[in-house]
């Protein structure tokens, strides 16, 4: 004899709407986006804002001691450094505020001091990024090893 189960309707209903909910979350993924480079897929900073990614240290010391990633990563969110991905179209073109539009503060490549919570903060593929003003930028810098916040 088969063994039938019943289920109450409202246990049902509830189990057909997390059903329907778990579909809706899933991520489609654009075949065309697997053609492009991560950098290419970085959001452009619009205006006169600037795209970062925060400098995370060394994974070993200079006396090879590993520094895990939670430490790195811990460390990343109040650094003093960051590396310049993309800049916006008219950063650095206001005349009055920066003088010479051909030296700009900084440029895609550079390294650079910006404030230690500067920008706005998100994640793309298990990095952090930052988008920061122009005008939060302190300094740029030849070596990220050379400055350690305090």
């Amino acid at each position: 004899m088969p063994k039938t189960l019943l289920v109450p309707d409202h246990i049902l209903q509830k189990r057909n709407k997390e059903k329907a909910y778990v579909k809706k979350e899933e991520r489609v993924l654009d075949p065309t986006l697997l053609d492009k480079s991560f950098k290419e897929r970085l959001p452009s900073p619009t205006g006169w804002r600037i795209l970062v990614a925060p400098y995370q240290g060394k994974e070993v010391t200079n006396k090879g001691v590993i520094i895990p990633d939670q430490i790195r990563q811990r460390e990343a969110l109040a650094t003093v450094v960051a590396y310049v991905l993309k800049v916006g179209p008219i950063a650095y073109k206001d005349e009055g505020k920066f003088g010479d539009l051909n030296n700009p503060w900084c440029k895609e490549g550079d390294w650079i001091c910006i404030g230690r919570y500067a920008g706005s903060r998100f994640s793309l593929e298990d990095m952090e990024v930052r988008i920061i003003n122009d005008d939060e930028v302190i300094a740029t810098i030849l070596d990220p090893e050379d400055i350690k916040h305090i």
